[in-house]
């Protein structure tokens, strides 16, 4: 096939530019990326060649080349793994036809810190393009294993690259760098420099299960008889298999990153080793932030699953919970078998324990960050608390757990959030109750009608504003021996310390207001359940509750957007009857025979309490015009 020419996407072009002309102050990372590749590529053939005894791919000595030649300025990283074909290399290689490219480009531009642009370079799989910041041309040559023909890719970075066939090419992949100029000034980016290379792949690299190995270059006046033993630049001892002696905190920090592709420090390192009758050994990592797309549809998650020291897969979902889905790491089990696949881990009854006891290990390290550490568990509670709190609804066996390490604005406090523990040591002498309030936003929350009588008594309310708020307390009936209750839901009657009041006074003022309770009952018809006087009420003339059993309208909304079909629950009116509004419409309701006016007071008086609560009346011009013509006979 003869040499062709293709133009790089705008956004590929844009990327390209951006590592040319690189912004990083840091580019030894382009080394880290490239190894990561080949280390990855060398994992899929060896778990290739155990799943299929008929490849036809040399797997006996699986390594890594690093080869510079300081006089052509060149340097070269071969691996003799998995390769690539011809359609895979103009797929992943050519066109960088990655959905999450805009993103990255755009996130790239709004980096405020260097370190933090850095680290995006392996976050959106762009690792590859690092080699431009250190090369004029960038060339690829690779064959798949068990293919007899190779591919050959080729670009200076400048809008184009080249594609063709290569018929001969060793298994594996081999990039060569054509390095830019040196700079006299500074030695210390030679990456021709095998004191340089060594430096890198110790600081990054020295963690990976295979020999990475480099060759001295001849000596000046060498004429290339003499035979020169290659280095092994890596450890290559697993962290997980080492003990808690043996490790620095850096080289977790390493490992995080290379499995991550993040450039910042884990938040939390967690260890486990299983012994017994089923042995494994974990090693787990808490980012100190979330990723972009922790909550889109196609976000990866999982942690790596080795067996005795072989990898496996890589995001094996079935180690962990769904809303642990940001823990990354590894696991490697010895009694599993190799050929294991997907669908046969959801059904392993090793996996399930393994899934168990991992999901509470990292619920009891978060728990111990509550108190060992407040602030890294504030850092990790900001980022991670919405998709915890997912658990509350998925996981019963550990819902207690969760509920142990959740934490939760309040009231109480404008600046820390609370824990339910505390919550309920903190509750006053006569009250029943954890009592908490949903909405979009902390303001809107606190300026909701529903919060004027606990306000007033100095009862405190949790203020719940992530969307999973509406789901998990409509699943977790209790803490503690404590019920959870909405604010915005059912009878709540407070009086002082929040004794209820007299029986005798309630049953006087029901009987003052009954005549109107039931004709406004009548007037708004299907649009309410039931009219009834409020005690949660101070400021307010009137305000939505839902019933205890009923959905609130959020997650009504919520389960419609998801594509379930829900009924409509009816609102109850609740009415204060120390409002002037109030007062007045019962006593002209007493007074006048012709009620014709009064209907529309009563309408008027409901949308009011739908738009408190945020929402919108059933007939916005309607309503406008109402309120526009009791204005205007007002002045």
């Amino acid at each position: 096939m003869p040499t062709e020419t293709f133009e790089f996407r705008v956004e590929a072009r844009q990327l390209l530019q951006l590592m040319i002309h690189s912004i990083y102050s840091n580019k030894d990372v382009f080394l880290r990326e490239l190894v990561s590749n080949a280390s990855d590529a060398l994992d899929k053939l060896r778990l290739a060649a155990l799943r299929d005894d008929t490849l036809d791919a040399d797997v006996s000595d699986l390594h890594i080349d690093i080869e510079a030649d300081g006089e052509a300025r060149t340097l070269t990283v071969r691996d003799n793994g998995i390769g690539m074909s011809y359609d895979e290399v103009a797929e992943l290689i050519g066109t960088i036809a990655n959905s999450g490219t805009a993103k990255f480009l755009e996130q790239l531009r709004q980096a405020d810190e260097a370190a933090d642009a850095e680290g995006l370079i392996g976050q959106f799989g762009v690792g590859f393009y690092s080699s431009f910041m250190v090369a004029d041309e960038v060339t690829l040559v690779t064959r798949r294993a068990g293919e007899t023909q190779g591919t050959r890719w080729s670009s200076r970075g400048e809008g184009t690259y080249t594609l063709e066939t290569a018929d001969e090419a060793p298994q594996g992949t081999t990039i060569t760098l054509h390095l830019k100029p040196a700079d006299p000034e500074n030695q210390l980016h030679d990456y021709t420099s095998p004191w340089k290379l060594r430096e890198i792949v110790k600081r990054y690299s020295d963690f990976i299960t295979w020999p990475i190995r480099m060759t001295p270059q001849a000596p000046a006046g060498d004429d290339g008889d003499t035979p020169r033993e290659p280095e092994t630049l890596n450890s290559m001892k697993a962290l997980w298999a080492r003990s808690r002696d043996e490790v620095k905190d850096e080289e977790y920090h390493e490992l995080y990153k290379h499995i991550s592709h993040d450039w910042q420090n884990p938040l939390e390192t967690i260890r486990l080793q299983a012994e017994g009758t089923f042995e494994y050994q974990a090693l787990l990592f808490i980012p100190s932030h979330a990723p972009h797309d922790l909550f889109t549809q196609g976000y990866k998650r999982g942690v790596q699953l080795y067996v005795k020291r072989v990898f496996i897969m890589d995001d094996c979902e079935a180690l962990l919970p769904p809303y642990l889905r940001f823990v990354k790491g590894v696991v490697d089990a010895q009694d599993l078998s190799l050929n294991v696949s997907r669908e046969i881990l959801q059904q392993d009854r090793h996996i399930q324990m393994m899934h168990r006891r991992l999901a509470k290990k990292v619920l009891s390290s978060v728990k111990g960050m509550m108190t060992a550490a407040p602030d890294r568990y504030a850092t990790f509670w900001r980022e991670f608390g919405p998709v915890l709190k997912e658990g509350l609804v998925t996981d019963s066996e550990n819902r207690e757990a969760l509920l142990a390490v959740s934490s939760f604005a309040t009231t109480h406090d404008a600046a820390e959030p609370t824990t339910l523990k505390q919550y309920v040591e903190r509750m006053k002498d006569g009250q029943d109750a954890v009592y908490y309030l949903t909405g979009e936003s902390r303001e809107g929350i606190e300026n909701s009608p529903h919060m004027e009588a606990f306000r007033d008594r100095g009862i405190e309310v949790l203020l719940l504003t992530d969307p999973v708020d509406e789901v998990w307390t409509d699943a977790v009936a209790e803490f503690d021996g404590k019920p959870l209750r909405s604010v915005a839901k059912g009878e709540i009657a407070l009086d002082g310390d929040g004794e209820d009041k007299p029986a005798e006074d309630r049953e006087k003022r029901n009987e003052e207001y009954a005549e109107l309770l039931t004709w406004m009952k009548e007037q708004l018809g299907e649009d309410i359940k039931e009219v009834r006087l409020s005690s949660r009420l101070t400021v307010s003339p009137a305000c939505l509750v839902s019933d205890t059993g009923d959905l609130t309208p959020a997650l009504e909304n919520l389960y419609r957007s998801m594509g379930q079909d829900v009924p409509r629950a009816q609102r109850i009116l609740e009415l204060n009857p120390d409002h002037t509004l109030v007062k007045g419409l019962n006593r002209a309701l007493s007074d006048r025979a012709d009620r014709t006016g009064l209907a529309e007071d009563a309408e008027l008086l409901h949308g009011l309490a739908v738009l408190a609560e945020g929402g919108r009346p059933k007939e916005p011009a309607r309503f406008t015009q109402l309120l526009a013509e009791r204005l205007e006979r007002a002045l």
